[in-house]
């Protein structure tokens, strides 16, 4: 949040793109694949095609829509509440 406000770039804004950074992970090798091999017997290299499609696809989609919509908000410093 410090480097944000030095930056002058929006909180909102700045919480969302932490939040995208997080779940993008999620997007590309999501957690229910576990399961999935377990019940199919399948191995995680059979896995990786879909994983790799993911990653070309998504990855440069929320970094570009994250730094488009990123400049949407104006700056307003934070207030000290007493």
């Amino acid at each position: 949040m410090q480097a944000a406000a030095n930056l002058h770039y929006n909180l909102g804004w700045t919480v969302q793109i932490y939040n995208a950074a997080e779940a993008l992970p999620n997007l590309i090798n999501p957690f229910w694949m576990l399961p999935v091999l377990g019940v199919l017997g399948l191995k995680a290299r059979d896995l990786i095609g879909y994983s790799f499609i993911q990653f070309l696809i998504n990855t440069p989609l929320v970094l570009f829509l994250l730094w488009l919509l990123g400049g949407t908000l104006s700056y307003h410093p934070a207030t000290a509440v007493p």
